[in-house]
């Protein structure tokens, strides 16, 4: 039998975080587990990212009530991943906000997800008993909208694909701060077993595009200044250049899946061992960038099942 994946023995509680990063901007981190957002309008809050369970969601309003009393009243999410978006129902947001694409992406794969993620991570996952089903949005858009907080503007927007092929990210101009989910990371493995890594590299270009003064990422410290908004946006790059590229090379040879672990390892395992949830993320990674390389457009479907033999497949 093969062993267990990385991150069902991962069950240490991680130290969290509440960082201003910008006048009435937050980011809510915990070493490397998922971050959430918080914008501060003149009258109401905005939160990024739900956190996978209400009883975690109630962490990040439990530091949101420490800076302002204002009701939360907009929940965006970056994308469709239950361990984003399951704790939605404990803000009671009136608006819930995803890309069309992450809708549909709900739709298609949301339950699958949730019972993939829920098998590999059960930490992140704290007290799953009280999630109430599926997070569906309330508000849903293509390319880009701007919600206004009494006079502060906030920009969503769908630069292209990346981590999957519905996320967003979320800038406030008159800081310029943004949020940018999972399409950067720091000191984080990137997560890209739904992702394109052909099309990444040029949302990270569309994101480095406004030159922003700070960054909360989708793992990892917040970034304030250019200089650590750049080497964010460069370390991922090379954590998916390094991933794809021996893989690549090994299709278009013909070989294995297993060949393909061997040699992504050989480049990254140097690079990257000490980031947070690389062993977990390494062999979703490898599969999907392995797909990718043979043709595979569109990301193969995570479930239960598929993820015990693919993890079976590569122990031999």
């Amino acid at each position: 039998m093969a062993k267990a994946f990385a991150s069902q023995g991962d069950l240490e509680d991680k130290k969290t975080t509440f960082a201003e990063i910008g006048p009435g901007l937050y980011a809510f981190t915990a070493e490397g587990d998922p971050n959430s957002g918080v914008i501060i309008g003149d009258d109401s809050v905005m939160v990024i990212e739900a956190q996978a369970t209400p009883r975690l969601a109630q962490k990040v309003i439990d530091e949101i009530r420490k800076v302002t009393d204002k009701p939360i009243t907009h929940l965006a999410l970056t994308h469709y991943h239950a361990v984003r978006v399951l704790g939605a129902s404990a803000y009671g947001a009136q608006q819930i906000i995803m890309s069309d694409t992450a809708r549909a992406m709900v739709v298609e794969r949301g339950q699958e997800d949730w019972d993939s993620e829920f098998q590999r991570f059960p930490r992140l996952f704290q007290g799953h008993e009280s999630i109430p089903g599926l997070t569906w949005p309330t508000t849903t858009f293509n390319d880009s909208m701007t919600v206004y907080l009494g006079n502060r503007r906030v920009d969503l927007m769908h630069l292209g694909r990346a981590h999957t092929a519905g996320d967003i990210v979320i800038h406030v101009p008159d800081a310029n701060v943004m949020f940018t989910g999972d399409i950067v990371e720091y000191h984080s493995a990137c997560y890209c077993g739904d992702g394109h890594f052909s099309d990444w590299g040029d949302t990270l270009d569309a994101i480095k595009w406004f030159q922003v003064d700070a960054i909360a990422p989708g793992r990892g410290d917040a970034l304030v200044g250019r200089d650590r908004v750049d080497e964010a946006i460069e370390l991922t790059r090379d954590f998916l250049h390094s991933t794809y590229q021996p893989v690549a090379r090994v299709a278009a040879s013909g070989g294995s899946l297993k060949q393909a672990w061997d040699a992504a390892r050989e480049i990254c395992d140097p690079k990257f061992a000490d980031y947070a949830i690389y062993e977990h993320c390494l062999p979703f990674n490898i599969a999907r960038a392995y797909d990718e390389a043979r043709g595979i457009d569109t990301p193969r479907i995570w479930t239960a099942s598929r993820d015990l033999e693919m993890w079976e497949a590569l122990q031999g």
